[in-house]
């Protein structure tokens, strides 16, 4: 393991001990392209009343506004724990070449941030899912789709 990678990692980690002081969740993340860190980003979940104010989504949003791209290919995100659900599809629909993570999903379950009730809830059937899921419409939500389809100036992403 190069030393950049170890350095990047411990940047992440040490957002996510710092986060705590400033009243954030015990996560930190950073994203690198071209062997400079370009974004940072802690769990601001409380602070920002925000369910989806995770350090990865966090790290995501200022890279992309950094780049001025939603497109991250080039980049690398370094995690101070495995990501949740949530972040791992930010991660890959931002299109970033690697993950590294320092903690794993377990030393989360361990203080009380399990997600596995998520990958569970997942591969339910609609109709055993905790929250009531039923769909509805779906001959007029095409539209939008078909719409889409049809575009021919379309941002593809």
């Amino acid at each position: 393991m190069t030393k950049d990678i170890e350095r990047y990692m411990r940047e992440a980690i040490q957002l996510s001990i710092d986060n705590i002081d400033n009243n954030g969740g015990p996560f930190g993340a950073v994203i690198v392209k071209g062997g400079k860190i370009i974004a940072k980003g802690v769990n601001r979940v409380t602070m920002d009343v925000d369910p989806t104010a995770h350090a990865e989504v966090n790290a995501i949003r200022e890279a992309s506004k950094v780049l001025g791209t939603f497109d991250l290919e080039g980049c690398e995100i370094y995690s101070s724990c495995e990501p949740c659900p949530m972040c791992l599809g930010a991660i890959y629909w931002a299109h970033l070449d690697k993950l590294y993570f320092a903690n794993t999903k377990q030393d989360a379950k361990e203080i009380e941030f399990d997600d596995s009730f998520i990958y569970e809830e997942i591969e339910q059937p609609l109709a055993d899912r905790k929250i009531p899921t039923k769909q509805i419409l779906r001959e007029e939500a095409l539209e939008a789709f078909n719409k889409w389809k049809e575009k021919e100036d379309k941002i593809e992403y």
